[in-house]
């Protein structure tokens, strides 16, 4: 069973950076689009940001596009999504997820990816 299990949320103040970073477990293929998504208080989850299987391609919400970096390492089986220049709006749960078609093109609807983790907590502090 694919499982994904996120790290390396907290607490950090306005201007800050947090590197987040997913493990997948499960599959012994890196042929599989992977994204990030987030939650914040009182709101409906959203995209953030999403990277092809070669890493290749990355797409990004415009909120974020210029100061968060998706990148992976398929050696490691990784994802990691590198925050700079945080704001309070920023705030949420974040979620990595995947797809379980080999090759797709990642995008931004949540039906898109079969796969999700536990999510972790990023708090931006004003």
């Amino acid at each position: 069973q694919v499982q994904l299990v996120e790290s390396g949320g907290g607490l950090v103040q306005t201007g800050g950076s947090l590197r987040l970073s997913c493990i997948v477990s499960g599959r012994t293929s890196s042929d599989y689009s992977m994204g990030w998504f987030r939650q914040p208080p009182g709101k409906e989850r959203e995209f953030v940001a999403a990277i092809t299987w070669g890493g290749a391609r990355t797409y990004y919400a415009d909120s974020v596009k210029g100061r968060f970096t998706i990148s992976r390492d398929n050696a490691k089986k990784m994802v990691f999504l590198q925050m700079d220049r945080l704001r309070p709006e920023d705030t949420a749960v974040y979620y990595c997820a995947t797809t379980d078609v080999r090759y797709s093109r990642p995008n931004e609807r949540e039906e898109s990816y079969a796969y999700w983790g536990q999510g972790t907590q990023v708090t931006v502090s004003s």
